[in-house]
């Protein structure tokens, strides 16, 4: 697979990277810890970095429930067969307990050399051998930290990788933290060479998932893009969410019921509560820890409506991930649909909702790429963009831009994501009889909007971003 995008992320590994070089840490050796969710390109990443950097390097992936004492053995063949300059003092050498697996890999680093270890899939040796973290934590301390080496430690066990850096653990204060986010829009846009609405309708598919967007031919439109999909059971876009939902939920669960239930648009706490047990609901004790373990495991994001007024009940839920959205909304009939031989009624299916499904799955990419282009001189003080609404969503107002604290906005706006019509006077109005809802707006309060096809000449607006804006607000 082509690697694509990705700079910022090989530049702070390259970072990590000078200060052992340079001896400019605290000690020789650094550790970073390495994690994101599944099938995001963690170890795809962390290879790439370590090809490039061309320095002495032993790289070693554990195995999902394999015994601890096959892995160490495992990890000794690796140290010894690699290109360390003094792998050759450890061949031959067995350890019985992780603290001597270690010792062994840092018996063979270089004192002299910078030199990169890569453990990747640290949550499952940790799963199989309790011991192994506090071996980790010894063997960094007396060894390790000793030597010019980049120690990576890679996982996407999102708990378990938080926990390895929780300050009652044995590795807490030991290594500096990086998350792998999916690639970007601009990254999207290059990887497709696709440009504007297109990188949007291309990102808002795939997620930005490398391998579902190594999967699109470059300049291909986003129809035939999912034709072709959709003609393959096996294909990047049907596959990769099964994949992740069977390695995060492995069996029917409340929460697998109730990502499928936000998956399938509904954003409050009570009509979840219905949809993920339609029979009698969920209770509230049920579904708040559950709620809670989902957010805290990044697979769903909870929005509240911004305005001067503090609302902390008002809670809105939704996919957190762009792709596992799109694949939850339509994957179970496009699968299905699939596997009988029958693409076109998939993309028959798609087609009715996407227009639809696209205008709010939309939104959240707009207020992330609006983050990244403000503040600026216009708006100075807009530090944060979210949306507002009342209970009964009705009025919902789409952009809300205001300071870090909240206390000043400085604009309110509407997006709208029409294949053909330009945001125009009818859209305008709208937002004008909405916009005195929001708490903190005053009839001096910029409008601005943001549409897939630009605004009619001559409209009262503050601004009004395109889809080349959100794509540059990424490069």
């Amino acid at each position: 697979m082509t690697f694509s995008g990705r700079e910022r992320d090989l530049a702070v590994l390259t970072g990590q990277w000078r200060k052992v070089v340079d001896g400019s840490a605290a000690s020789r050796g650094r550790a970073v810890v390495v994690t994101g969710r599944r099938r995001v390109g963690k170890s795809r990443l962390v290879q790439e970095f370590v090809d490039r950097l061309g320095a002495p390097a032993v790289v070693f992936q554990a195995t999902r429930g394999r015994h601890p004492a096959s892995e160490r053995a495992d990890l000794a063949e690796t140290v010894a067969a690699c290109d360390l300059p003094d792998q050759g003092q450890v061949v031959g050498l067995a350890a019985t307990d992780w603290n001597q697996a270690l010792r062994l890999l840092a018996l063979a680093l270089p004192a002299d050399t910078a030199s990169v270890v890569v453990l990747d899939e640290v949550p499952w040796l940790m799963a199989e051998d309790p011991e192994f973290e506090g071996a980790l934590q010894t063997v960094w301390d007396r060894h390790l930290s000793q030597k010019p080496v980049l120690v990576i430690l890679v996982g996407s066990d999102l708990s378990m990788m938080q926990s390895l850096q929780s300050h009652e653990r044995a590795f807490f204060g030991r290594a500096a933290t990086m998350t792998v986010e999916p690639l970007h829009l601009a990254d999207v846009a290059h990887a497709t060479a696709l440009a504007g609405p297109d990188a949007v309708d291309a990102w808002l598919t795939t997620g930005g998932f490398p391998e579902i967007v190594a999967s699109w031919p470059r300049g291909c439109s986003w129809e035939e893009f999912v034709r072709q999909s959709l003609a393959d059971p096996l294909s990047p876009l049907l596959v990769s969410a099964q994949l992740t939902l069977l390695g995060e939920f492995p069996g029917p669960s409340v929460s697998r019921r109730v990502l499928e239930a936000i998956g399938a648009g509904e954003r409050t706490f009570a009509t979840v509560a219905a949809a993920a047990s339609p029979d009698q609901g969920l209770t509230s004790g049920t579904l708040a820890p559950v709620l809670q373990t989902l957010q805290t495991r990044r697979a769903i994001a909870v929005d509240l409506p911004l305005s001067t007024a503090n609302d902390t009940r008002n809670r809105r839920y939704r996919i957190a991930d762009p792709y596992l959205r799109f694949w939850l909304a339509f994957g179970a009939d496009m699968v299905a649909l699939a596997e009988r031989g029958r693409p076109d009624l998939a993309l028959a299916r798609v087609e009715r909702s996407w227009a639809a499904w696209r205008g709010r799955a939309v939104e959240p990419l707009v207020r992330m790429s609006l983050e990244r282009l403000l503040p600026d001189d216009q708006w100075p003080q807009v530090m944060t963009v979210g949306g507002w609404w009342n209970r009964q969503n009705n009025p919902e107002v789409d952009l809300v831009g205001a300071d870090r604290a909240g206390r000043h906005l400085g604009f309110v706006g509407s997006v709208k994501w029409h294949q053909t019509q330009p945001f125009d006077h009818h859209d305008l109005a709208q937002l004008l009889r909405d916009a005195p809802r929001v708490p903190g707006t005053t009839p001096q309060t910029p409008v601005v909007a943001v549409s897939r096809n630009g605004a009619e000449p001559g409209l009262p607006l503050a601004a009004c971003w395109t889809p080349d804006d959100l794509v540059g607000a990424w490069r």
